[in-house]
């Protein structure tokens, strides 16, 4: 891998970097290597880091990457690390324009990792941190041979998600997770939640209540979401495997707000590219080389969902709005279409504004508050679906509320169910019981059963899950060979009989 950039491009980086320091961005220092593709498709595959612990995903993922790229499918422009310094990774080939394009998107990325409350726990020496991991990794490979450890990584990562996102925050006096849950509330999907609590509260535990010396304290004493935390304090597993999992934790919990904040991340570094790249520093010869770039990026099919093209919008909206002052009481009581079409205080608030939501803001926050029914129509943002008669897609609706509806749901916990232990001796049998907190959607049995099975193998003990399947509470029970469903309903009919 080369380490420097040519006097050229050095030059270029220094004068991109002042633009940005000058426009209000800031950011750790960022380094550039220039790498070639195979070497980005490699650093692309482990998550944006050079060194990471050997697994047969990170081959699968490069081979992936290279036949996209030899098809002409894909190509990766760059590559960005949140990290103290940043790391950034050129494209060899690539043409001096979009080389600086590039250089301007990766400082608004930088801005953002640094500033984002989102990304405020996050460890900026995570470029060290993976090469450390990979080392105990390699470590317990020359113990117990690649087949053990190769398994038991593969067991791991297949529930890697089944954290607690927003426990990193819990000294934030703001309930950022509350936020987010409220956006999914209904009332129907209210009291089958209710339904499932009723069964977990009603004797999951048998107890005499008369003999208080057999009482015992539930494990754990409230449901817990961070199920790898707490199968690395409570499932019977070897000091190396113990290890691992912490390590599979910690890179979960790193790569999170990435998540949290795409639509955002994407838009704040294009908004500020697109800035940069018409306004500093392209020449007249490059504008239109540049547009035609910049164009693709931000295409957006029917039915598709680009990060890029709605982050960049809804950061111009703000930014036009706020200069025009179409905010506060006034606003937002004034009916007269004509007044507000024309409307303009002239209050100039608009850098101020997209700076506090690049600071305070995540995916889910940023869509609710700014994703307005005006902003839809203006940039025909529709919900649609394919007919199969016509083999087309169409608008479907252009209801805003169900438009917003759909795009919070997808956003919020990435679109993945919520899973949480709420004990840990199940009827006194030391099973696993586990929630599905019900948001209107049932698990995908496949999914479930696959996750059920994983957990099992950590465990080693009977797993269990309340849902709602088919519409009716049940609690599926896998023992290791079969799986079971019973119904809540029936399960509270027999805890009353005894």
């Amino acid at each position: 891998m080369k380490n420097s950039l040519s006097k050229k491009l050095q030059d270029e980086q220094k004068r991109i970097e002042k633009i940005a320091k000058d426009l209000g961005l800031d950011f750790y220092e960022t380094v550039f290597e220039m790498v070639d593709y195979k070497q980005m498709n490699q650093i692309a595959a482990q998550g944006g880091f050079p060194v990471r612990y050997p697994h047969w995903r990170f081959g699968m993922e490069y081979e992936s990457l290279s036949k996209s790229y030899e098809y002409g499918l894909s190509k990766i422009y760059e590559l960005v690390i949140n990290n103290d310094p940043c790391y950034a990774y050129l494209l060899e080939g690539n043409s001096f324009l979009d080389q600086k394009l590039v250089m301007a998107h990766v400082y608004g990325h930088c801005d953002f990792f640094k500033n984002n409350q989102w990304f405020s726990q996050t460890n900026r020496k995570m470029m060290d941190q993976t090469a450390n991991h990979a080392t105990r990794i390699r470590r317990y490979i020359d113990r117990h041979g690649i087949d053990a450890v190769e398994s038991f990584i593969d067991c791991c990562l297949s529930i890697d998600n089944l954290i607690d996102r927003y426990s990193p925050y819990s000294k934030v006096k703001v309930d950022m997770a509350e936020r987010d849950k409220d956006y999914l509330v209904q009332s129907d999907i209210a009291q089958r939640k209710d339904y499932l609590n009723k069964f977990i509260d009603s004797g999951v535990n048998k107890k005499d209540e008369n003999n208080k010396e057999n009482e015992t304290i539930r494990n754990p004493e409230r449901p817990e979401k961070d199920i790898l935390k707490f199968l690395i304090e409570n499932a019977p597993l070897e000091d190396w495997q113990q290890d691992i999992l912490s390590i599979l934790r910690d890179e979960a919990y790193y790569f999170t707000p990435q998540g949290m904040t795409k639509i955002m991340n994407e838009g704040w570094a294009s908004y500020w590219h697109a800035k940069m790249m018409t306004e500093h520093i392209c020449s007249d010869s490059e504008i239109v080389c540049f547009a035609d770039t910049h164009a693709g990026t931000m295409a957006m099919q029917p039915g598709g969902f680009n990060p890029y093209k709605i982050g960049i919008e809804i950061f111009r909206d703000i930014k036009r709005r706020w200069d025009r002052g179409q905010f506060g009481r006034d606003w937002e009581s004034c009916e007269d279409i004509r007044e507000k079409a024309n409307w303009n205080t002239k209050a100039l608030q608009g850098e101020d504004k997209i700076f506090e939501v690049r600071r305070n803001m995540n995916d889910v926050t940023f869509i609710d508050q700014f994703l307005t029914e005006d902003f839809c129509v203006e940039n025909k943002f529709f919900v649609y679906k394919f007919n199969k008669k016509t083999n087309q897609f169409e608008i479907d609706t252009t209801d805003f509320k169900a438009i917003k509806s759909k795009m919070l749901f997808q956003l919020a916990n990435f679109g993945q169910p919520i899973i949480q232990v709420v004990d840990s001796n199940f009827e006194g049998r030391g099973e696993l019981l586990m929630t599905h907190l019900f948001e209107g959607i049932e698990l995908q049995p496949d999914y479930m059963q696959e996750c059920m099975t994983r957990i099992y193998n950590l465990w080693k003990k009977p797993i269990n899950l309340a849902t709602v399947l088919d519409e009716e509470g049940v609690i599926v029970r896998y023992d290791g060979s079969e799986f079971k469903n019973q119904k809540v309903n029936e399960m509270l009919s027999s805890e009353k009989k005894e």
